[in-house]
């Protein structure tokens, strides 16, 4: 029970951003533990997807490849994940809190009766030890996620049993290249020995997917608002202000709650993880769930008529004032200033 697994999400012949972010992850956690870094990706038409996985540090990489393998279904996926990790004994299993992680993920760790951790945004190594029963435990693997509603950061260890299994959202982790040469093994699973007849019971008749017209992920300088915007009309400021300066427009829980903007907007613990140069957050009080989806943006502008606001403690820059009088003057001088 050494090595650690993650398993890689694809979509049209890509692997899933996220994927790429644990890969990075998980080639860091494998270095602390001085163990192996295992990738598997399970679709069809598999040639060549290596040279998106093994570049991230991976040492052995397992692709199932079969036709009935794609588009995504439980069943075969399960069955597939399931006897890899009985063969192979992973120590650490890390999934996307993705709609197909929180599918499979369950799954798989209820079949090796594992536990999992939902929706990590932290993970590290470290011991713990168990005074009633006079134990220690070494290289434990911390899973560190909001919890309560976000009101506390919980870390939550499984001691006894393995793989220690968690999902990570997209965004959380920063995904980096490792080394474009690096030297990897691809084992090519029999298909026919890890799944059955039974599991192809659902069958895919048609399958629609819209694309988000939104890149809050992408965009290098965002400009979000919360409930402090007072209105949806009010945050029409802040699409004005996102033009001005190439941005987009984020939004806090309680803003998307107040029905301000839509949710595919919101950034934070339920919404979208971003990292870009510059955070404006507009009438953002900056509850930990917020401030777990922007706190490691580059550099942060805090705009809010409480100067104690939470916000304010990871902000580079805080301005105490009245959104609607503050974001009309940056957006005049911006224009007057930018070329």
């Amino acid at each position: 029970m050494n090595n650690i697994f993650v398993y890689c999400e694809i979509e049209d012949s890509q692997v899933a951003e996220v994927s790429q972010e644990l890969l990075t992850k998980g080639r860091s956690l494998a270095n602390e533990l001085n163990c192996k870094l295992e990738a598997i990706v399970i679709g069809n038409k598999l040639e060549g997807i290596e040279k998106q996985i093994l570049p991230y540090g991976v040492d052995i990489l397992y692709t199932a490849d079969d036709e009935r393998l794609y588009p995504y279904r439980t069943e075969p996926h399960t069955a597939v994940v399931v006897k890899l990790f009985e063969e192979q004994k992973p120590q650490i299993a890390l999934l996307g809190a993705t709609s197909i992680g929180r599918d499979l993920g369950p799954r798989v760790s209820s079949a090796l009766h594992s536990g999992l951790t939902a929706d990590c945004t932290s993970l590290l190594i470290g011991s713990h030890e168990d005074k009633k029963q006079g134990k220690k435990y070494e290289n434990l693997l911390y899973q560190i996620r909001p919890a309560f509603g976000g009101n506390i950061i919980a870390t939550i260890i499984n001691p006894d049993c393995r793989p220690q299994m968690a999902t990570v959202r997209e965004g959380v982790m920063k995904k980096s290249v490792l080394d474009t040469k690096y030297k990897g093994q691809v084992v090519k699973l029999d298909v026919g020995k890890y799944v059955e007849d039974d599991d192809f019971a659902v069958e895919i008749i048609e399958r629609h997917m819209e694309k988000s017209k939104v890149n809050i992920k992408g965009a290098p300088i965002v400009v979000s608002g919360g409930y402090g915007m007072g209105s949806k009309e009010n945050f029409q400021l802040l699409y004005e202000l996102a033009d001005v300066l190439g941005g987009e427009v984020g939004a806090s829980r309680a803003a998307v709650d107040a029905g301000y903007v839509d949710h595919e907007r919101q950034v934070g613990q339920t919404g979208v993880t971003v990292r870009p140069k510059l955070y404006i957050a507009c009438g953002i009080s900056g509850q930990v769930q917020h401030r777990a989806g922007m706190e490691e943006s580059a550099q942060i502008i805090a705009i809010n008529t409480d100067p104690e606001a939470p916000i304010n403690s990871i902000a580079d820059f805080v301005i105490t004032g009245n959104v609607a009088e503050v974001i009309p003057k940056m957006i005049k001088y911006y224009r007057t200033n930018t070329k």
